[in-house]
Protein backbone atom coordinates (compact mmCIF):
# COMPACT_ATOMS: atom_id res chain seq x y z
CA UNK A 1 0.00 0.00 0.00
CA UNK A 2 1.48 3.16 -1.08
CA UNK A 3 2.01 5.59 2.03
CA UNK A 4 -0.19 7.99 2.83
CA UNK A 5 -2.59 6.21 0.30
CA UNK A 6 -5.86 3.77 1.02
CA UNK A 7 -5.96 2.19 -2.11
CA UNK A 8 -4.43 -0.99 -2.35
CA UNK A 9 -3.05 -3.93 -4.59
CA UNK A 10 -5.57 -6.68 -3.95
CA UNK A 11 -5.45 -10.07 -5.59
CA UNK A 12 -8.49 -12.24 -6.76
CA UNK A 13 -8.11 -15.91 -6.86
CA UNK A 14 -11.12 -18.08 -8.46
CA UNK A 15 -12.25 -20.29 -10.73
CA UNK A 16 -15.13 -18.72 -11.38
CA UNK A 17 -15.37 -15.96 -13.79
CA UNK A 18 -18.55 -14.50 -12.43
CA UNK A 19 -16.86 -14.22 -8.96
CA UNK A 20 -13.70 -12.63 -10.60
CA UNK A 21 -15.81 -10.04 -12.18
CA UNK A 22 -17.71 -8.93 -9.52
CA UNK A 23 -15.20 -8.68 -7.09
CA UNK A 24 -13.21 -6.91 -9.45
CA UNK A 25 -15.67 -4.64 -9.87
CA UNK A 26 -16.53 -3.92 -6.72
CA UNK A 27 -12.89 -3.14 -5.92
CA UNK A 28 -11.96 -1.56 -8.82
CA UNK A 29 -14.90 0.82 -8.10
CA UNK A 30 -13.54 1.50 -4.78
CA UNK A 31 -10.36 2.81 -5.52
CA UNK A 32 -7.72 -0.22 -5.72
CA UNK A 33 -5.51 -1.73 -8.26
CA UNK A 34 -7.19 -4.98 -8.54
CA UNK A 35 -5.33 -8.78 -10.35
CA UNK A 36 -7.69 -11.66 -11.07
CA UNK A 37 -6.18 -14.96 -11.67
CA UNK A 38 -8.02 -18.23 -11.77
CA UNK A 39 -5.94 -21.33 -10.22
CA UNK A 40 -3.87 -21.90 -6.87
CA UNK A 41 -0.40 -21.90 -8.54
CA UNK A 42 -1.20 -18.48 -9.96
CA UNK A 43 -2.48 -17.16 -6.78
CA UNK A 44 0.86 -18.73 -5.07
CA UNK A 45 3.30 -16.63 -7.51
CA UNK A 46 1.35 -13.43 -7.01
CA UNK A 47 1.49 -13.21 -3.40
CA UNK A 48 4.95 -14.26 -3.24
CA UNK A 49 5.91 -11.37 -5.67
CA UNK A 50 5.37 -9.37 -2.64
CA UNK A 51 3.51 -6.31 -4.36
CA UNK A 52 -0.43 -7.30 -3.18
CA UNK A 53 -2.25 -6.31 0.76
CA UNK A 54 -4.50 -8.02 0.62
CA UNK A 55 -6.16 -11.10 -1.35
CA UNK A 56 -9.41 -13.62 -1.80
CA UNK A 57 -9.00 -16.60 -2.77
CA UNK A 58 -11.19 -19.70 -3.33
CA UNK A 59 -11.57 -22.17 -0.96
CA UNK A 60 -11.57 -24.55 -3.89
CA UNK A 61 -9.77 -24.08 -6.85
CA UNK A 62 -7.76 -25.69 -9.70
CA UNK A 63 -4.15 -27.41 -8.16
CA UNK A 64 -3.73 -25.37 -4.98
CA UNK A 65 -6.58 -24.55 -2.61
CA UNK A 66 -7.18 -21.37 -1.17
CA UNK A 67 -5.93 -22.86 2.26
CA UNK A 68 -2.61 -24.25 0.87
CA UNK A 69 -2.04 -21.36 -0.73
CA UNK A 70 -2.01 -18.71 2.83
CA UNK A 71 -0.46 -21.81 4.59
CA UNK A 72 2.54 -21.46 1.63
CA UNK A 73 2.20 -18.04 1.89
CA UNK A 74 2.52 -17.79 5.62
CA UNK A 75 5.11 -20.26 5.93
CA UNK A 76 7.36 -17.74 3.97
CA UNK A 77 6.69 -15.16 6.23
CA UNK A 78 3.91 -13.28 3.81
CA UNK A 79 1.19 -11.09 6.33
CA UNK A 80 -0.88 -10.21 3.04
CA UNK A 81 -4.69 -9.97 4.32
CA UNK A 82 -6.48 -13.06 3.10
CA UNK A 83 -9.96 -13.25 3.08
CA UNK A 84 -10.99 -17.23 2.36
CA UNK A 85 -14.09 -17.48 0.03
CA UNK A 86 -16.08 -20.90 0.45
CA UNK A 87 -19.65 -21.55 -1.34
CA UNK A 88 -20.40 -24.19 1.84
CA UNK A 89 -20.49 -22.21 5.51
CA UNK A 90 -19.38 -24.93 7.67
CA UNK A 91 -17.82 -24.75 10.88
CA UNK A 92 -15.08 -26.39 9.86
CA UNK A 93 -14.08 -23.74 6.63
CA UNK A 94 -14.73 -21.02 8.73
CA UNK A 95 -12.09 -22.75 11.83
CA UNK A 96 -9.56 -24.40 9.09
CA UNK A 97 -9.57 -20.58 7.36
CA UNK A 98 -8.89 -18.50 10.56
CA UNK A 99 -6.27 -20.98 11.98
CA UNK A 100 -4.41 -20.57 8.74
CA UNK A 101 -4.23 -17.27 9.56
CA UNK A 102 -6.87 -15.83 7.53
CA UNK A 103 -7.99 -12.15 7.99
CA UNK A 104 -12.15 -13.27 7.47
CA UNK A 105 -13.95 -15.60 5.06
CA UNK A 106 -16.80 -14.80 2.84
CA UNK A 107 -19.50 -16.84 1.75
CA UNK A 108 -21.16 -17.14 -1.31
CA UNK A 109 -23.39 -15.85 -2.50
CA UNK A 110 -21.81 -12.51 -0.89
CA UNK A 111 -23.39 -9.24 -0.66
CA UNK A 112 -21.32 -6.02 -2.32
CA UNK A 113 -21.56 -4.72 1.11
CA UNK A 114 -19.31 -7.37 2.68
CA UNK A 115 -16.97 -7.30 0.03
CA UNK A 116 -16.50 -3.05 1.32
CA UNK A 117 -16.75 -4.17 4.40
CA UNK A 118 -13.58 -6.69 4.28
CA UNK A 119 -11.63 -4.23 2.34
CA UNK A 120 -11.91 -1.51 4.87
CA UNK A 121 -11.07 -4.50 7.49
CA UNK A 122 -8.27 -4.82 5.62
CA UNK A 123 -6.73 -1.22 5.17
CA UNK A 124 -7.44 -1.00 8.48
CA UNK A 125 -5.17 -4.22 9.59
CA UNK A 126 -2.78 -3.20 7.37
CA UNK A 127 -2.53 0.69 8.96
CA UNK A 128 -2.13 -0.61 12.12
CA UNK A 129 0.48 -2.65 11.47
CA UNK A 130 2.25 -0.02 9.66
CA UNK A 131 2.01 1.90 12.63
CA UNK A 132 3.09 -0.64 15.02
CA UNK A 133 6.36 -1.69 12.60
CA UNK A 134 6.86 2.32 12.96
CA UNK A 135 6.99 2.14 16.54
CA UNK A 136 8.79 -1.05 17.29
CA UNK A 137 11.57 0.32 15.00
CA UNK A 138 11.66 3.45 16.85
CA UNK A 139 11.46 1.60 20.33
CA UNK A 140 13.83 -0.35 18.64
CA UNK A 141 16.39 2.52 18.86
CA UNK A 142 15.37 2.80 22.62
CA UNK A 143 18.84 0.79 23.76
CA UNK A 144 19.82 0.96 27.13
CA UNK A 145 23.85 0.89 28.41
CA UNK A 146 25.06 -2.85 27.89
CA UNK A 147 22.76 -3.32 24.53
CA UNK A 148 19.04 -4.26 26.69
CA UNK A 149 15.98 -3.27 24.63
CA UNK A 150 12.34 -3.99 25.04
CA UNK A 151 12.17 -7.73 23.43
CA UNK A 152 8.72 -9.01 22.58
CA UNK A 153 5.63 -9.39 20.38
CA UNK A 154 2.41 -10.03 22.28
CA UNK A 155 -0.57 -7.84 22.22
CA UNK A 156 0.30 -6.34 25.86
CA UNK A 157 3.91 -5.72 24.71
CA UNK A 158 2.95 -3.52 21.21
CA UNK A 159 0.20 -1.82 23.35
CA UNK A 160 3.47 -0.43 25.23
CA UNK A 161 4.89 0.03 22.37
CA UNK A 162 2.06 2.32 20.87
CA UNK A 163 2.07 4.39 24.26
CA UNK A 164 5.56 4.92 23.97
CA UNK A 165 5.34 6.35 20.73
CA UNK A 166 2.39 8.24 21.82
CA UNK A 167 4.35 9.84 24.95
CA UNK A 168 7.76 10.36 23.86
CA UNK A 169 7.54 13.45 22.18
CA UNK A 170 5.79 14.93 25.03
CA UNK A 171 7.45 16.52 27.40
CA UNK A 172 5.14 15.39 30.51
CA UNK A 173 5.62 13.41 33.49
CA UNK A 174 5.05 9.08 32.91
CA UNK A 175 4.15 7.14 35.90
CA UNK A 176 5.52 3.24 35.09
CA UNK A 177 3.80 0.69 37.01
CA UNK A 178 4.30 -2.96 37.14
CA UNK A 179 6.19 -6.24 39.21
CA UNK A 180 9.73 -6.51 39.46
CA UNK A 181 11.59 -7.44 36.83
CA UNK A 182 9.12 -6.49 34.21
CA UNK A 183 11.48 -4.09 32.31
CA UNK A 184 10.18 -0.71 33.44
CA UNK A 185 13.92 0.74 33.43
CA UNK A 186 13.96 -0.74 29.65
CA UNK A 187 10.55 1.06 28.85
CA UNK A 188 11.66 5.02 30.77
CA UNK A 189 14.84 4.39 28.32
CA UNK A 190 12.42 3.36 25.27
CA UNK A 191 10.67 7.14 25.82
CA UNK A 192 14.21 9.11 26.43
CA UNK A 193 15.32 7.65 23.30
CA UNK A 194 12.47 8.48 20.92
CA UNK A 195 11.68 12.07 22.65
CA UNK A 196 13.18 14.91 21.53
CA UNK A 197 15.36 14.97 24.77
CA UNK A 198 17.02 11.65 23.15
CA UNK A 199 20.64 13.44 22.80
CA UNK A 200 20.48 14.48 26.37
CA UNK A 201 21.76 12.37 29.67
CA UNK A 202 19.61 10.11 30.82
CA UNK A 203 20.10 9.79 34.69
CA UNK A 204 18.41 6.90 36.87
CA UNK A 205 18.22 7.26 41.03
CA UNK A 206 16.98 4.13 42.84
CA UNK A 207 14.84 5.64 45.37
CA UNK A 208 15.26 2.23 47.30
CA UNK A 209 19.14 1.65 47.19
CA UNK A 210 20.25 5.06 48.53
CA UNK A 211 19.82 5.86 52.46
CA UNK A 212 17.68 8.43 53.16
CA UNK A 213 20.27 10.54 54.58
CA UNK A 214 22.46 10.81 51.58
CA UNK A 215 19.31 10.49 49.09
CA UNK A 216 18.27 14.17 49.57
CA UNK A 217 22.33 15.27 48.27
CA UNK A 218 22.11 12.24 45.86
CA UNK A 219 18.61 14.39 43.85
CA UNK A 220 19.15 17.78 44.76
CA UNK A 221 22.81 18.10 45.08
CA UNK A 222 25.10 20.07 48.10
CA UNK A 223 27.47 22.71 49.21
CA UNK A 224 31.27 21.99 50.67
CA UNK A 225 30.46 22.08 53.69
CA UNK A 226 26.67 21.24 54.24
CA UNK A 227 27.41 18.63 56.57
CA UNK A 228 29.58 16.64 58.35
CA UNK A 229 31.97 15.22 55.36
CA UNK A 230 30.70 17.05 52.97
CA UNK A 231 34.17 18.17 52.02
CA UNK A 232 33.30 18.79 48.14
CA UNK A 233 30.10 20.35 46.58
CA UNK A 234 27.98 17.83 44.88
CA UNK A 235 25.92 18.69 41.48
CA UNK A 236 22.83 16.23 42.28
CA UNK A 237 20.92 13.93 39.91
CA UNK A 238 18.55 16.45 39.07
CA UNK A 239 21.15 18.94 37.46
CA UNK A 240 23.04 15.77 35.84
CA UNK A 241 19.87 15.28 33.94
CA UNK A 242 18.77 18.65 32.83
CA UNK A 243 18.38 18.95 29.46
CA UNK A 244 17.29 14.96 29.56
CA UNK A 245 15.40 12.68 31.60
CA UNK A 246 15.65 11.64 35.07
CA UNK A 247 14.51 8.58 35.83
CA UNK A 248 13.16 7.67 39.80
CA UNK A 249 13.03 4.28 40.00
CA UNK A 250 11.18 2.45 43.04
CA UNK A 251 9.53 6.32 43.56
CA UNK A 252 7.16 4.69 46.32
CA UNK A 253 9.82 4.18 48.66
CA UNK A 254 10.74 7.56 48.78
CA UNK A 255 10.90 9.29 52.69
CA UNK A 256 7.53 11.35 53.03
CA UNK A 257 9.86 14.20 53.69
CA UNK A 258 11.75 14.15 50.15
CA UNK A 259 8.30 14.11 48.41
CA UNK A 260 7.69 17.19 49.49
CA UNK A 261 11.07 18.91 48.01
CA UNK A 262 10.54 16.89 45.29
CA UNK A 263 7.26 18.07 44.59
CA UNK A 264 8.39 21.67 45.08
CA UNK A 265 11.06 20.67 41.96
CA UNK A 266 8.51 19.80 39.93
CA UNK A 267 6.46 22.88 40.58
CA UNK A 268 8.86 25.63 40.40
CA UNK A 269 11.43 23.61 37.97
CA UNK A 270 14.34 24.62 40.29
CA UNK A 271 16.39 22.91 42.72
CA UNK A 272 18.52 23.99 46.16
CA UNK A 273 20.96 22.07 46.76
CA UNK A 274 21.27 21.31 50.69
CA UNK A 275 23.39 23.73 52.23
CA UNK A 276 22.74 26.18 49.60
CA UNK A 277 20.69 29.19 49.74
CA UNK A 278 19.73 29.86 46.13
CA UNK A 279 17.44 27.68 43.93
CA UNK A 280 18.93 26.66 40.30
CA UNK A 281 16.81 26.16 37.38
CA UNK A 282 16.63 22.53 36.07
CA UNK A 283 14.86 21.38 32.77
CA UNK A 284 14.28 17.87 33.43
CA UNK A 285 11.56 15.23 32.10
CA UNK A 286 10.60 13.00 35.36
CA UNK A 287 10.21 9.32 34.17
CA UNK A 288 9.01 7.21 37.61
CA UNK A 289 8.67 3.73 38.62
CA UNK A 290 7.39 1.96 41.00
CA UNK A 291 5.95 -1.80 41.89
CA UNK A 292 3.98 -0.83 44.61
CA UNK A 293 0.33 0.21 44.72
CA UNK A 294 0.59 3.93 44.76
CA UNK A 295 -3.13 5.06 45.51
CA UNK A 296 -2.56 2.30 48.94
CA UNK A 297 0.32 3.74 49.81
CA UNK A 298 -1.78 7.38 49.96
CA UNK A 299 -4.50 6.12 52.14
CA UNK A 300 -1.21 4.59 54.56
CA UNK A 301 -0.30 8.41 54.39
CA UNK A 302 2.99 7.26 52.62
CA UNK A 303 2.65 8.80 49.95
CA UNK A 304 2.04 12.17 48.77
CA UNK A 305 -1.52 12.25 47.17
CA UNK A 306 -0.52 15.71 45.38
CA UNK A 307 3.02 14.33 44.45
CA UNK A 308 1.31 10.91 42.68
CA UNK A 309 -0.87 13.52 40.64
CA UNK A 310 1.78 15.36 39.33
CA UNK A 311 3.68 12.59 38.53
CA UNK A 312 0.92 10.51 36.66
CA UNK A 313 0.18 12.69 34.08
CA UNK A 314 0.49 9.31 31.85
CA UNK A 315 0.35 6.22 33.55
CA UNK A 316 1.64 3.10 31.92
CA UNK A 317 1.11 -0.05 33.26
CA UNK A 318 3.79 -2.97 32.58
CA UNK A 319 1.71 -6.56 32.73
CA UNK A 320 3.86 -9.52 34.09
CA UNK A 321 5.59 -12.06 32.00
CA UNK A 322 2.86 -15.00 33.16
CA UNK A 323 0.43 -12.28 31.59
CA UNK A 324 1.99 -12.32 28.38
CA UNK A 325 3.11 -15.86 27.63
CA UNK A 326 3.38 -15.43 23.67
CA UNK A 327 6.72 -13.27 24.77
CA UNK A 328 8.57 -16.16 26.49
CA UNK A 329 9.50 -17.57 23.40
CA UNK A 330 11.14 -14.80 21.95
CA UNK A 331 12.36 -13.56 25.01
CA UNK A 332 14.02 -17.07 25.46
CA UNK A 333 15.51 -16.88 22.27
CA UNK A 334 17.01 -13.95 22.21
CA UNK A 335 18.85 -14.22 25.65
CA UNK A 336 20.20 -17.57 24.54
CA UNK A 337 21.75 -16.11 21.55
CA UNK A 338 22.81 -12.59 23.28
CA UNK A 339 24.87 -15.01 25.65
CA UNK A 340 25.43 -18.04 24.65
CA UNK A 341 29.15 -16.76 23.09
CA UNK A 342 29.88 -14.85 26.46
CA UNK A 343 29.15 -18.24 28.89
CA UNK A 344 28.96 -21.12 26.39
CA UNK A 345 31.62 -23.20 24.78
CA UNK A 346 29.31 -22.24 20.96
CA UNK A 347 26.25 -21.44 19.34
CA UNK A 348 23.15 -23.49 21.98
CA UNK A 349 19.84 -24.06 20.75
CA UNK A 350 16.76 -24.34 22.15
CA UNK A 351 14.28 -26.54 21.09
CA UNK A 352 10.31 -26.24 21.24
CA UNK A 353 10.30 -29.13 24.39
CA UNK A 354 12.37 -26.87 26.63
CA UNK A 355 10.46 -23.77 25.18
CA UNK A 356 7.43 -25.33 26.39
CA UNK A 357 8.82 -25.82 30.04
CA UNK A 358 9.62 -22.34 30.41
CA UNK A 359 5.98 -21.18 29.27
CA UNK A 360 4.43 -23.63 32.13
CA UNK A 361 6.58 -21.35 34.71
CA UNK A 362 5.17 -18.48 36.68
CA UNK A 363 8.32 -16.65 36.61
CA UNK A 364 7.47 -14.43 39.36
CA UNK A 365 10.43 -12.44 38.57
CA UNK A 366 9.60 -11.67 35.10
CA UNK A 367 12.23 -10.79 32.53
CA UNK A 368 14.90 -10.60 34.86
CA UNK A 369 13.76 -14.34 36.35
CA UNK A 370 14.15 -15.24 32.90
CA UNK A 371 17.24 -13.66 32.21
CA UNK A 372 18.81 -14.79 34.82
CA UNK A 373 17.72 -18.49 34.43
CA UNK A 374 18.95 -18.72 30.69
CA UNK A 375 22.21 -17.30 32.05
CA UNK A 376 22.76 -20.06 35.03
CA UNK A 377 22.08 -23.15 32.39
CA UNK A 378 24.22 -21.59 29.99
CA UNK A 379 26.96 -21.60 32.50
CA UNK A 380 26.01 -25.11 34.02
CA UNK A 381 25.44 -26.80 30.96
CA UNK A 382 27.59 -28.34 28.67
CA UNK A 383 25.45 -29.20 25.74
CA UNK A 384 24.74 -27.82 22.55
CA UNK A 385 21.13 -27.92 23.24
CA UNK A 386 19.57 -27.03 26.46
CA UNK A 387 17.35 -29.42 27.46
CA UNK A 388 13.86 -29.06 29.63
CA UNK A 389 15.63 -30.76 32.50
CA UNK A 390 18.28 -27.82 32.60
CA UNK A 391 15.34 -25.83 33.83
CA UNK A 392 14.90 -28.24 36.95
CA UNK A 393 15.88 -25.35 39.52
CA UNK A 394 13.04 -23.43 38.89
CA UNK A 395 10.40 -25.83 40.22
CA UNK A 396 12.21 -24.59 43.22
CA UNK A 397 12.36 -20.52 43.49
CA UNK A 398 14.09 -20.85 47.07
CA UNK A 399 17.92 -19.77 47.30
CA UNK A 400 20.22 -22.21 49.14
CA UNK A 401 20.46 -20.78 52.28
CA UNK A 402 24.12 -20.91 52.96
CA UNK A 403 25.74 -17.62 50.74
CA UNK A 404 22.32 -15.94 52.09
CA UNK A 405 23.50 -16.63 56.00
CA UNK A 406 26.94 -16.33 55.21
CA UNK A 407 26.68 -12.41 54.11
CA UNK A 408 23.88 -11.65 56.38
CA UNK A 409 26.63 -12.53 59.32
CA UNK A 410 29.48 -11.14 57.47
CA UNK A 411 27.46 -7.54 57.23
CA UNK A 412 25.59 -7.53 61.01
CA UNK A 413 29.57 -8.64 62.26
CA UNK A 414 31.04 -5.57 60.65
CA UNK A 415 28.14 -3.12 61.11
CA UNK A 416 28.46 -4.25 65.06
CA UNK A 417 32.43 -3.65 64.84
CA UNK A 418 32.07 -0.14 63.27
CA UNK A 419 28.97 1.12 65.16
CA UNK A 420 31.76 -0.07 68.62
CA UNK A 421 34.30 2.41 67.36
CA UNK A 422 32.20 5.37 66.55
CA UNK A 423 27.92 6.06 66.36
CA UNK A 424 28.85 9.54 65.22
CA UNK A 425 27.85 10.86 62.05
CA UNK A 426 30.42 8.60 59.47
CA UNK A 427 30.22 7.08 55.77
CA UNK A 428 28.30 3.44 57.11
CA UNK A 429 26.84 2.81 54.08
CA UNK A 430 30.16 3.17 52.07
CA UNK A 431 32.36 1.44 54.62
CA UNK A 432 29.83 -1.62 54.48
CA UNK A 433 29.80 -2.06 51.27
CA UNK A 434 33.53 -1.99 50.73
CA UNK A 435 34.69 -4.68 53.17
CA UNK A 436 31.01 -7.13 52.46
CA UNK A 437 32.16 -6.50 48.54
CA UNK A 438 35.58 -8.58 48.30
CA UNK A 439 34.98 -11.62 50.37
CA UNK A 440 31.73 -11.77 48.56
CA UNK A 441 33.68 -11.81 45.24
CA UNK A 442 36.68 -13.70 46.43
CA UNK A 443 34.06 -16.58 47.11
CA UNK A 444 32.35 -16.78 43.75
CA UNK A 445 35.73 -16.16 42.20
CA UNK A 446 36.85 -19.54 44.36
CA UNK A 447 33.89 -21.45 43.50
CA UNK A 448 34.41 -20.50 39.86
CA UNK A 449 37.44 -21.45 39.59
CA UNK A 450 38.78 -18.32 38.92
CA UNK A 451 36.11 -18.24 35.69
CA UNK A 452 35.91 -14.66 35.26
CA UNK A 453 32.94 -15.11 33.10
CA UNK A 454 31.24 -17.54 34.89
CA UNK A 455 31.72 -15.39 38.15
CA UNK A 456 30.13 -11.73 36.39
CA UNK A 457 27.14 -14.06 35.04
CA UNK A 458 27.04 -15.31 38.91
CA UNK A 459 27.07 -12.02 40.10
CA UNK A 460 24.49 -10.22 37.52
CA UNK A 461 27.44 -8.03 36.85
CA UNK A 462 29.39 -7.06 33.65
CA UNK A 463 32.72 -8.75 33.57
CA UNK A 464 34.44 -5.84 32.72
CA UNK A 465 33.24 -4.19 36.16
CA UNK A 466 33.69 -7.69 37.42
CA UNK A 467 37.51 -7.74 36.43
CA UNK A 468 38.07 -3.65 37.55
CA UNK A 469 36.79 -4.64 41.08
CA UNK A 470 39.58 -7.39 41.38
CA UNK A 471 42.09 -4.79 40.33
CA UNK A 472 40.54 -2.19 42.82
CA UNK A 473 40.69 -4.66 45.82
CA UNK A 474 43.83 -6.26 45.08
CA UNK A 475 42.02 -9.54 44.80
CA UNK A 476 43.95 -12.51 44.55
CA UNK A 477 42.21 -14.96 42.08
CA UNK A 478 42.56 -19.16 42.37
CA UNK A 479 45.10 -21.15 40.36
CA UNK A 480 42.84 -22.33 37.38
CA UNK A 481 43.41 -26.22 36.57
Amino acid sequence: MTPGSDAMRILVADDETSIRFVLQEVLDGLGHDVVAVEDGEAAARELASGLYDMAFMDIRMPGMTGIEVLQQHRAAGGDVAVVIITAQNLLDNAVESMKAGALDYLVKPFALAEVEALAEKARSTRALKDEVRSLRRQVGRAVAPGGERLVGSSPALLEIFKTVGKVAPRNVPVLLTGESGTGKELVAHAIHAASPRGEGPFVAVNAAAIPRELLESELFGHERGAFTGATNARTGRFREASGGTLFLDEIGDMPVDLQAKLLRVLQSGEVTPVGGRDPIVVDVRIIAATHRDLDARVREGEFREDLLYRLRVVPLSIPPLRERVEDVRTLALHFTERYARELAEGPVSLPDATIERLERHDWPGNVRELENAIKRALVLSTNEVLAPSEFDFLASSTPPPVVATSLESLVTTEVEALLAQSEDEGDLYREIQERVERPLLEVVLERTGGNQIRAAAILGINRNTLRKKITELAIELPNRA
